[in-house]
């Protein structure tokens, strides 16, 4: 980095269930500081730890990499990046904490120090004391508002911006004009689903529940996003849409879909509010409650609550065919000492079960407990069930939620390169 010229701006926790989305305030900013530089790259769009507490909605924060025509005007871009935030930020949303930083030099022990606390924004839970003291170990210019809990995302992202991303996808946002903010939006369903079949894109439909799933209901300015694996896909999709007039679009690089938030685990290991991966056997068979949620219990020797909820669709219809002894591997959240399953793999499938032995054609009676087995056609007995092999009606390999279940940092198998991978449902 040119301490000279470039910077990075982050910044976070500016949206409201009510109306705006951190997204929106960025590309306003993108279009406000065209005159001093332009984006060097792509901005880079962040979810973090999907499982905070004090997120407004998908917990995302922004980092601008900015390089500047002139160095005399740094303090000019934060003028104009700090006073867009206090016109647009919703400060009476009580979850709405803004926070912004301004990286303009750079050390290898600090890019060191905040590679490790990006993946940890992501990944872990995080105290707004951590933030600060980097900042000031580092002498990273910033601002914040109200309690400044903004200020982690702010700096988790731009410390993305600073070290790179593992892996990444990309997401075209299209934003409403503002007149239209709250009221239906406007979009041709048939021109979507044409989109949808451009390659290297993905959850602009669900086709299992047929379902349009690229555009919030909520109030929001986004009137839809399409995700896929370059920039050169997603706007052939966005070229195909026909909808009411966008104010103005930004293609994001992003940690969307890459399953950053995972984390290789045993079952012992876990915490509430962070997301794993677990391998085990299955414990128990699964059972539906009411409102239609599927539970069933993993052991790798400690044991844990899986489920399938309501809004998973399909994918229950996977769970529910689980047996005891079944080896699988989970994705997902835990929340209250249970897994919310995003994905699930199975490695191996238990075809045997204890049955009643056969005798004359037909499964002998129980006696009673501990008294064996009696054929009633010949009267034979018999003291111990018998162990035999099942048929199953799954296969081996990988099932996911549907895209209407998916969550932004869930890896879908269209991007996984192995071959036993299967559709959302097994279908």
């Amino acid at each position: 980095m040119d301490k000279n010229f470039n910077m990075i701006i982050g910044i976070d926790d500016t949206d409201s269930k009510e109306g705006m989305c951190t997204t929106y305030l960025a590309a306003v900013l993108i279009g406000k500081l065209k005159q001093y530089g332009r984006i060097d790259g792509y901005p880079l769009l962040i979810r973090l730890n999907p499982n905070i507490k004090y997120k407004t909605r998908g917990n995302a924060a922004i980092a601008l990499p900015f390089e500047l025509k002139n160095r005399d005007e740094v303090e000019k871009v934060k003028k104009i990046t700090i006073e867009t935030i206090e016109k647009m930020a919703v400060f009476s949303e009580e979850n709405t904490n803004p926070g912004v930083v301004f990286i303009e030099e750079t050390r290898e022990e600090m890019k060191s120090d905040l590679a490790l606390f990006s993946l940890r924004a992501v990944q872990d839970v995080l105290e707004i004391g951590e933030a600060l003291e980097l900042l000031k170990l580092y002498g990273i210019s910033h601002k914040s508002f109200k309690n400044g809990r903004g200020l982690i995302g702010a700096l988790a992202a731009a410390g993305f911006a600073l070290c790179g991303l593992s892996d990444s996808t990309y997401e075209l946002i299209a934003y409403r004009e503002r007149n239209r903010w709250g009221t239906l939006r406007e979009i041709d369903e048939n021109s979507v689903w044409e989109s949808a079949g451009i390659a290297g894109t993905w959850d602009t439909v669900d086709h299992e529940n047929e379902r349009i799933v690229f555009a919030p209901h909520t109030p929001d300015p986004i009137l839809f996003g399409i995700r896929g694996k370059s920039e050169s896909e997603v706007f052939r999709a966005f070229s195909i849409i026909k909808s009411e007039p966008v104010e103005r679009h930004v293609v994001y690089k992003t940690n969307q879909n890459t399953d950053m938030h995972l984390v290789h685990a045993n079952i012992c290991e876990i915490r509430d509010d962070r997301s794993y991966v677990l391998s085990g056997k299955v414990k128990t068979f699964p059972k539906t409650i009411e409102g239609g949620h599927v539970f069933f219990e993993l052991t790798d020797g400690t044991s844990l609550d899986c489920a399938a909820f309501e809004p998973t669709k399909g994918f229950r219809g996977i769970v529910r065919q689980l047996r005891p002894g079944d080896e699988v591997t989970v994705y997902g959240s835990v929340k209250d000492n249970t897994l919310n399953l995003e994905k699930l793999k199975i490695t191996s499938l238990n075809r045997q079960e204890l049955k009643n032995p056969l005798c004359c054609g037909k499964r002998m009676k129980s006696r009673g407990r501990g008294q064996g087995y009696r054929c009633e056609k010949c009267g034979a007995i018999k003291k111990e069930q018998e162990m035999v092999t099942i048929h199953r009606n799954i296969s081996l390999g990988f099932y996911e939620v549907p895209p209407c279940a998916r969550r932004h940092l869930s890896k879908p198998l269209i991007r996984f390169r192995e071959p036993q991978a299967v559709s959302s449902c097994g279908h």
